[in-house]
C-alpha cells in the first residue's frame, strides 16, 4: 500500500460545517459558550498527514471568522514547565510553545485573552515563567490542584473547590479554551470559569472541539485507528460511546478517557448547574464535523494506514532512546497487527536500508557505521543517499533530492572542497568536536554560501522548498543536526531505531 499524493479532504466545505455547527451550540446557551479544543489549533500536521488535503491551520482560519465573538484562553501544565516537556513535531518545550502559541496567535490577528497556569503549586520554572509572560503584557492566572478531585463532587464545586481559582474575565460569547498537548488543564478551566459564571447568575455551556477520533466514521476505521496510534503513551483507545448507545441507541465512537470520565463530569456539571444535565454522552458534548470535509474515504484511508507506520517508527526510536516503555512499543505493534500494516509499506523504508547496504559494500561509510536515507518526491520518484567520511546520509539525500529537482546530473558537485574543508577543520581542529561530516543543518548552510558564486547550486537551493511534505526514511536515529535541518525541510521523517554513532552521547 503507498502514500498518495491526492485530495481526501474539503477544507471550505468542512470549515462552512464546522462554523455552523459552533454558532448551533453557542445559540443553545443564552450567555455564553466554553469551547474546549483539544489536539493542535495551528500547525496540526497529525491532521492533514491522516486527511490529505486538510489544512494544518484550517482551525484558526475558523477562528478568524469567529474573531468578533472570541476570548482565547491558553492553558499550560505547570508540572510540564518544570519537567521541560517537549513538543515533538517542533522538538521545543511546552513553556515556548506557549510564547510561540501567542505569537502566532497575534500574527492572525487574534489576541490571547489571559494565560492560565493550571495545577501550579510554587514550582519555580512556572514563577519564572509567569513573571516573562507579565513583562511582555500577557494577562496571567494562577489555577491551583482542585480540593477534592475526583471523588469529592461536593468539595469540587464549592468555594473551596473550584471556587477557590480566581474568575477568568472575559467579555465575548464564546471563550476558546486550548493549551499545548494533553493535561494542560484546559476542561478543569472551562468547569472553574463555568462555576463562577452560575454563582453570578450566567447560564453559561461548555462544549467540546476535538478532530480526533471522528465520532461518526466507524470504530474500525484507519483515521481512528491512526489516533490510537497517535496516542500510544497516554494508551487511548477508541470505543464505542456506551453512553450514547444507551441514550440514543445509536452507535458513534469516542475515545476510553472521556467515556470513563463521563459520568464524573455530568454529575459535576449538574452540580454547577443546579440540576441542569447538558449533555446525555461524551459525544454530545463535541462539535466535530470532521467527517463533512471529507471527499474520498480511500484517499484518507490509504493515508491513516502510513500515519500507522510512521507512529510506529517514532515509538520504536523512543523506546531505543528510553523516552518509551516496551508496554508502549507492544501496543505500537499490536496496532500495526490490527491494521495488517508493515513497515516495509512506507515506500522509502526498502530503499533507505538498500542504500545503507550500497554504503557497506563500497566501504565509505563513517566510523564503521554504514547509514541509508530515502525520500520520495512528489511525483514518487525515490532518491537516496548514504553516508561517507565528509557527509551524512541526509545531507546526502537532501543534495541528490535537490539535484534531481533542479535537472543537474547526479555526479555534479554542489559544494566547494575548500568549503567543506574549512568546516571540518574547524569541528574536528578548532572546536574538538568527533563527529565532523556535515549534518543536514550544516550542509544547508554551505548551500546557501555555495550558491552566492555557483549557478547549479542556487538552482538546488530554489528547489528546497518543493521537498516539503516530501516522505523521508533514514536506517539510523538523525543526530540533532540532521533532525533540525529535516524539520526547517519540513519532510515527514521516520528512522530506524539504530544509532549513527558508536558513541553513547550524541552532540551533533
Amino acid at each position: 500500500m503507498e502514500e498518495r499524493n491526492l485530495i481526501g479532504f474539503d477544507n471550505e466545505k468542512y470549515l462552512q460545517e464546522q462554523t455552523a455547527a459552533i454558532l448551533q451550540r453557542v445559540g443553545r446557551f443564552q450567555h455564553k459558550l466554553y469551547l474546549e479544543f483539544g489536539g493542535k489549533i495551528l500547525y496540526d500536521y497529525h491532521a492533514s498527514r491522516v486527511l490529505p488535503g486538510f489544512d494544518p491551520n484550517v482551525k484558526m482560519r475558523l477562528l478568524q471568522i469567529l474573531k468578533d465573538k472570541i476570548d482565547v484562553i491558553l492553558c499550560i501544565h505547570a508540572g510540564a514547565i518544570e519537567r521541560k516537556k517537549i513538543r515533538a513535531d517542533f522538538g521545543i518545550t511546552y513553556d515556548v510553545d506557549a510564547l510561540k502559541t501567542i505569537d502566532d496567535f497575534r500574527e492572525w490577528g487574534i489576541e490571547i485573552t489571559a494565560v492560565v497556569i493550571t495545577r501550579y503549586q510554587n514550582q519555580s520554572p512556572a514563577k519564572a515563567f509567569k513573571n516573562k509572560l507579565e513583562l511582555r503584557g500577557v494577562k496571567v492566572y494562577l489555577h491551583y490542584p482542585t480540593e477534592g478531585y475526583p471523588t469529592d463532587v461536593d468539595m469540587i464545586v464549592s468555594d473551596s473547590g473550584y471556587g477557590a481559582n480566581e474568575y477568568i474575565k472575559t467579555t465575548k460569547p464564546i471563550v476558546i479554551v486550548t493549551g499545548p498537548g494533553p493535561g494542560s488543564g484546559k476542561l478543569a478551566t472551562c468547569l472553574c470559569n463555568l462555576y463562577h459564571e452560575y454563582k453570578k447568575g450566567v447560564k453559561a455551556g461548555y462544549a467540546k472541539f476535538e478532530t480526533f477520533p471522528i465520532w461518526d466514521l466507524p470504530l474500525d476505521h484507519k483515521v481512528n485507528i491512526a489516533y490510537e496510534a497517535a496516542t500510544v503513551d497516554l494508551r487511548d483507545e477508541v470505543l464505542i460511546d456506551s453512553h450514547h448507545l444507551s441514550a440514543y441507541n445509536k452507535s458513534v465512537v469516542n475515545y476510553n478517557r472521556d467515556i470513563e470520565a463521563f459520568n464524573l463530569l455530568k454529575r459535576i456539571i449538574e452540580k454547577i448547574t443546579g440540576g441542569e444535565s447538558m449533555y446525555l454522552s461524551p459525544t454530545d458534548m463535541g462539535v466535530n464535523r470532521a467527517s463533512s470535509g471529507i471527499v474520498d474515504d480511500r484517499i484518507i484511508s490509504d493515508a491513516a494506514h502510513q500515519e500507522i507506520i510512521r507512529r510506529y517508527f517514532r515509538c520504536a526510536v523512543e523506546y531505543a532512546m528510553g523516552l518509551a516503555d516496551k508496554d508502549t512499543l507492544e501496543l505500537a505493534v499490536r496496532i500495526m497487527d490490527k491494521t495488517g500494516a508493515k513497515p516495509e509499506d512506507r515506500r522509502v523504508v526498502l530503499p533507505a536500508r538498500q542504500a545503507a547496504a550500497d554504503a557497506e559494500k563500497s566501504g565509505k561509510g563513517h566510523d564503521g557505521i554504514f547509514c541509508g536515507a530515502a525520500l520520495k518526491l512528489g511525483d514518487s520518484t525515490i532518491i537516496t543517499g548514504k553516508n561517507s567520511p565528509l557527509m551524512h546520509a541526509a545531507s546526502s539525500l537532501i543534495l541528490n533530492a535537490a539535484k534531481h529537482l533542479a535537472g543537474l546530473p547526479d555526479s555534479m558537485y554542489l559544494l566547494p572542497e575548500s568549503i567543506i574543508s574549512s568546516v571540518t577543520y574547524l569541528k574536528k581542529n578548532i572546536l574538538d568536536g568527533k563527529m565532523v561530516s556535515l549534518d543536514v543543518d550544516e550542509t544547508l548552510i554551505v548551500l546557501g554560501i555555495s550558491a552566492l558564486s555557483n549557478p547549479a547550486a542556487k538552482m538546488a537551493l530554489e528547489n528546497l522548498k518543493n521537498l516539503r511534505d516530501c516522505e523521508v526514511h533514514l536506517t539510523h536515529i538523525p543526530t540533532p543536526g540532521d533532525e533540525a535541518g529535516l524539520r526547517k525541510l519540513k519532510v515527514n521523517v521516520t528512522c530506524d531505531p539504530e544509532y549513527s554513532s558508536k558513541s553513547l552521547f550524541m552532540g551533533g
